[in-house]
C-alpha cells in the first residue's frame, strides 16, 4: 500500500508525525507568511489538526514569538489526549491545571483546560495569558458557543493573547451567537458568515486518501407504539411522517426490548467480520442515547458475538482509560454515550451504528468523524443508520462545506418552498433538539427491521421491494470487501444493484410477473388521491435532497424536471408524469456520483 497522500518530510513537530501532509504544510506556510494574531483552520475530522497545531506551536516557541501555550479542549479526555500528543512533540503540557491554581511546575511550557473550565474562572486564565506572550489553541472552537458564559469566558480570558489558533473539523453551530475570535463577512445575501483562514474539506481529504470513504447502510421497518392517550400507532420508519411521529418511530426502533436494534447490531457485526478479513484489528462503535440503552446494547452484542463489548459512560472516571485500551487492542465493539463523539482518536474504528436520537448536523458530523481517519489506502468506513429523513440528508451531503451563518434571510424568489424549509431548518438546528424528543410521551410496543438501501457518495443503491434481514440481497451489501478504492466501491455497488434487477431465467421472470401482479393488486386497493400523494411526497423528498447536494432551488429543479419529462406542475400531474420525474432525478443523482 502506498502512503496516505502527499507529504513533505522534516516539517512536522518532532513526535507528532514522520512528515507533514500536503494540506498541513500549505497551511503552515500560509500561517508563517502572514503571521496573523488570529488564524482559523477548518479541517475535516481525521485530517490531522493536532499535528498542524503543535507544529505551529513548536515553530512559534522556537522562534521566541511566544513563551507559553494554552490549549482549550471540549472534554477532559481530549485535554489528556492533547497533553499526550504535545509531550511526544517535546512540548510538556499540564493537563491537570485548573483556573485559579496559580503557578505550575517549571517543567511545563503550558496548560490544557476545557471550555467549561474557562467559563468557571476566565479572570484567572486572563491573568496567566497576560503574564506571558501566549499562544492559545482553541480546539473545536464552535464549543465556545455551547453556552453564553463559555463564549464570554473565552473572549475575556484570551483577549490579551499574543496569538490565537482556532481549529474546527465540523460544521459550525446553527445558532446566531458569534464565535469569539472568528472573522465574519457579509455573504451572498448580506448575511454575516464565518471566514476561515484555511480550509481542508472532506472531499479534498478523500481525494488525497487522508480519510476513508463512508458507506451508509440505512434500515427501515415497522414500528408499533402507544401514545399518552392510549392510542396504538403503527408506522414504518422511513415513510413520510410528522416530526413527532418520526421521533417516536425512531425511539421505538432504538428500544432495546424490540427487534429492530438487535437485528441491526447483528447486521453490523456481520459487516465488521467482513471488514476484519482485510483489516484484522477493525473495531465497531455503537453510539447510544443513554446509559441504560448502552448497557443493554452491550449485552446484546455479547450474545451476538460471544465477546464482551467495552462500555464507555461519560460520568465514569475510568472512561478515558477504557477508550485508550480499546484503541490499542483488537476487541470488536465499543458502546458509548456521546463520549466518543468528537476528537477522540480511535483510528481502528471502521463500523458504526447510529443508535441515538440526537439528530443535529453538528453531532452527526462529529460522530461520523470517528470513522473516517485513514491508516492505509483502500479502507472503507461503514455506518448503519435508521431510515430517518434528517439523518439520510446529512449522510448525502457529507462533502458539503459549511460556515457559521449568523442569520438566514428567507426569500421566496425562485423557490416556493424557501420559507417552509427555513422554518424546518430552524427547528432541526437546535442543539437541544434531542431533549425535546425525550419529553414526548409514548410506550414502545414492538419493532422489526428491514434493509432499506445504501448511501454512497450521495447516491442511493439498493434492491427493489422489501429486503429482509439475513437475506442474500442484504448480504450483497454487508459482504462488500473491507478494502476498496472509491471508484471500485461505486462500480461494485452499481454492479450488485444491476445484477438483482436482471432476470435470471424463466423462474425469475415468472417470479417477477407474480410480484408485478401482486403490486398491481395492492395498488388497486389504494385510492387515486392517496397514490398521487405518495408520489408527490417522494418527488418532493428527492428534490429536497438534490437541493442539499447542489444548492439548486426547489422551484428550479421542478421546472427542469417538467421541461425534460413534460406535463403540468406537480400539484396537478398524473401518476405516470410524477413517476417519470422521480426516475429522472434519480438518474441525475447517479450520473453526478459517477
Amino acid at each position: 500500500m502506498s502512503s496516505l497522500g502527499p507529504a513533505w518530510p522534516e516539517r512536522a513537530a518532532w513526535g507528532t508525525a514522520p512528515s507533514l501532509r500536503a494540506w498541513q504544510s500549505a497551511a503552515l506556510s500560509d500561517y508563517l507568511a502572514r503571521n496573523p494574531r488570529d488564524f482559523l483552520t477548518v479541517a475535516t475530522p481525521g485530517a490531522g489538526k493536532t499535528t498542524f497545531a503543535l507544529t505551529v506551536a513548536a515553530e512559534l516557541l522556537g522562534r521566541r514569538v511566544v513563551d507559553r501555550l494554552i490549549i482549550v479542549a471540549p472534554t477532559e479526555h481530549l485535554k489528556m489526549q492533547w497533553a499526550e500528543a504535545a509531550a511526544r512533540a517535546g512540548l510538556p503540557i499540564d493537563p491537570t491545571y485548573s483556573a485559579g491554581k496559580g503557578k505550575i511546575a517549571s517543567d511545563y511550557v503550558g496548560v490544557a483546560v476545557t471550555y467549561a473550565g474557562v467559563g468557571v474562572n476566565p479572570l484567572a486564565l486572563r491573568i496567566r495569558t497576560e503574564r506571558f506572550r501566549t499562544l492559545v489553541i482553541l480546539d473545536e472552537i464552535h464549543h465556545a458557543g455551547d453556552s453564553m458564559s463559555w463564549g464570554e469566558g473565552v473572549r475575556e480570558a484570551f483577549e490579551p493573547a499574543a496569538r490565537r489558533l482556532a481549529l474546527t473539523g465540523t460544521p459550525f453551530r446553527s445558532d446566531i451567537n458569534p464565535i469569539p475570535f472568528v472573522r465574519y463577512e457579509p455573504g451572498p445575501e448580506g448575511v454575516p458568515m464565518s471566514v476561515p483562514d484555511f480550509t481542508y474539506g472532506y472531499a479534498e481529504a478523500l481525494a488525497d486518501h487522508v480519510v476513508r470513504p463512508v458507506l451508509f447502510l440505512a434500515y427501515s421497518g415497522q414500528m408499533t407504539w402507544r401514545t399518552s392517550a392510549g392510542d396504538e400507532v403503527v408506522a414504518s420508519l422511513g415513510e413520510p411522517l410528522t416530526k413527532d411521529m418520526t421521533a417516536q418511530a425512531l425511539r421505538t426502533a432504538l428500544d432495546p426490548n424490540g427487534s429492530w436494534i438487535p437485528s441491526v447490531l447483528a447486521a453490523a457485526d456481520k459487516r465488521l467480520s467482513e471488514v476484519r478479513r482485510h483489516v484484522p484489528d477493525a473495531g465497531g462503535l455503537v453510539i447510544a442515547s443513554d446509559q441504560d440503552s448502552a448497557r443493554a446494547y452491550a449485552k446484546q452484542l455479547k450474545a451476538i458475538t460471544g465477546e464482551a463489548a467495552t462500555v464507555v459512560l461519560s460520568d465514569e472516571k475510568a472512561s478515558s482509560k477504557r477508550i485508550s485500551e480499546f484503541s490499542a487492542g483488537e476487541s470488536r465493539w465499543l458502546v458509548a454515550v456521546r463520549m466518543v463523539s468528537e476528537g477522540v482518536d480511535v483510528p481502528r474504528l471502521a463500523v458504526g451504528v447510529w443508535a441515538t436520537n440526537t439528530s443535529t448536523p453538528l453531532f452527526f458530523a462529529q460522530a461520523v468523524g470517528r470513522f473516517v481517519r485513514a491508516r492505509k489506502r483502500g479502507e472503507i468506513a461503514s455506518v448503519f443508520l435508521p431510515s430517518v429523513p434528517t439523518l439520510l440528508t446529512y449522510a448525502s451531503e457529507l462533502e458539503v462545506q459549511r460556515d457559521h451563518v449568523l442569520k438566514r434571510k428567507v426569500s421566496s424568489d425562485g423557490d416556493i418552498f424557501a420559507a417552509e424549509e427555513d422554518l424546518m431548518n430552524q427547528a432541526n438546528a437546535s442543539e437541544a433538539a434531542s431533549s425535546d424528543l425525550e419529553s414526548l410521551p409514548f410506550e414502545a410496543l414492538g419493532s422489526e427491521a428491514r434493509f432499506d438501501h445504501v448511501l454512497y457518495d450521495g447516491a442511493q443503491f439498493g434492491h427493489e421491494g422489501e429486503v429482509h434481514i439475513g437475506s442474500e440481497e442484504e448480504m450483497d451489501f454487508l459482504g462488500i470487501p473491507g478494502l476498496l478504492e472509491p471508484d471500485q466501491m461505486r462500480a461494485l455497488l452499481q454492479q450488485r444493484q444491476a445484477d438483482r434487477r436482471r432476470p435470471r431465467g424463466a423462474d425469475d421472470a415468472q417470479g417477477a410477473n407474480r410480484a408485478d401482479a401482486r403490486a398491481a393488486e395492492a395498488l388497486a386497493d389504494i385510492t387515486t388521491h392517496e397514490h398521487l400523494a405518495v408520489l408527490r411526497r417522494e418527488l418532493n423528498g428527492l428534490v429536497a435532497s438534490w437541493h442539499h447536494r447542489t444548492g439548486q432551488a426547489h422551484g428550479i429543479t421542478h421546472a427542469a424536471l417538467r421541461k425534460e419529462c413534460g406535463g403540468p406542475a406537480a400539484a396537478v400531474a398524473n401518476a405516470e408524469q410524477l413517476q417519470k420525474r422521480i426516475d429522472r432525478i434519480r438518474e441525475w443523482s447517479v450520473r453526478k456520483s459517477s
